[in-house]
């Protein structure tokens, strides 16, 4: 339960999930208490373990009505508060302490806690876009496909074996790839109807550099547009070299997939039910999925310098 609002601080609340990826000090509630308070906040911190106590966290902390709901975790972590926050009309602050972290490094925000916490306190706003998948929010991706089977594997080897994240993904990515499926998808691109055979979709909030070593970044959030990737790679090998020509900077010139921009899009498949990817989280939903993008429609704390 969040505490009953002071008047001398102005509140903030933290949902912290006790189990991402990075490694944070074992106290680092109590740092993250003192270091709010030393800027004038009361800051309560909801350590969470589950997916139902992150649930039950988030409800309390809106209800609660802070000034500021911060997600401290990785990107499925803060793609959830960022949900809540929308729907609340709240302002979102990240503390990333994940594996990845891609949303806190495309807005630059620091990855140490101490310069995190020092970035949402300096209060400065940015509204950025996020795309949507039938009213469910993702502020990086969404996919189809290999990916979210991948994934299923890789936290199945976890649960089961303890397996490391990285070597559960290793584990998982070469048993996919051995039976490599492809799907046959519907596909309508603001309004533009056609059929694909692919192994992968991947659908991303705005665009993602798509070569060399900056591959997988995006240089802005608020270009108000899907980015629709398919590849052209069908097979176990063809799949590996697009990997690579993608690290070496060789997907301009060969056209290694399609890349097309878009408001809204709807994929339809034979399966009544597909499991999605949104933000490195797996789900199953029922098809066609519709996408579109939300401009604008996130309040997120991030440094003054940064360009969304």
């Amino acid at each position: 339960m969040f505490p009953p609002h002071t008047r001398s601080k102005r509140r903030i609340a933290v949902i912290l999930n006790a189990s991402a990826g990075a490694a944070a000090p074992t106290d680092l509630p109590e740092v993250l208490v003192d270091a709010f308070a030393a800027a004038g906040f009361d800051a309560h911190i909801a350590e969470v373990h589950t997916t139902a106590e992150m649930t039950a966290a988030i409800d309390a902390a809106c209800k609660a009505r802070p000034e500021i709901i911060v997600a401290a975790g990785g990107d499925g972590t803060i793609s959830a508060v960022a949900q809540a926050a929308i729907d609340a009309g709240l302002i979102l602050g990240v503390l990333p302490v994940g594996t990845l972290n891609h949303f806190a490094k495309d807005l630059n925000i620091p990855l140490t806690v101490e310069a995190a916490v020092q970035t949402i306190c300096a209060g400065h706003t940015a509204a950025v876009d996020v795309g949507e998948v039938d009213g469910r929010i993702f502020l990086n991706n969404s996919s189809l496909g290999l990916y979210p089977r991948i994934v299923r594997h890789r936290d199945g080897q976890q649960r089961k074996y303890g397996r490391s994240k990285w070597f559960a993904l290793l584990i998982a990515s070469l048993t996919v790839l051995a039976i490599m499926p492809l799907y046959t998808f519907r596909i309508r691109v603001d309004g533009q109807e056609e059929t694909l055979s692919t192994s992968l979709i991947l659908i991303g909030n705005n665009d993602y550099v798509v070569e060399g070593w900056h591959f997988g970044e995006r240089k802005r959030l608020d270009a108000g547009h899907l980015s629709l990737h398919v590849p052209h790679a069908r097979g176990r090998l063809g799949l590996l070299w697009f990997a690579l020509r993608a690290l070496v900077g060789g997907l301009r010139e060969d056209s290694g997939f399609d890349v097309r921009p878009a408001r809204d899009i709807v994929i339809g498949s034979h399966h009544s039910h597909m499991q999605v990817a949104i933000d490195g989280e797996v789900t199953v939903m029922p098809t066609p999925l519709t996408y579109r993008i939300r401009p604008g429609a996130l309040r997120v704390l991030a440094p003054a310098a940064t360009e969304t």
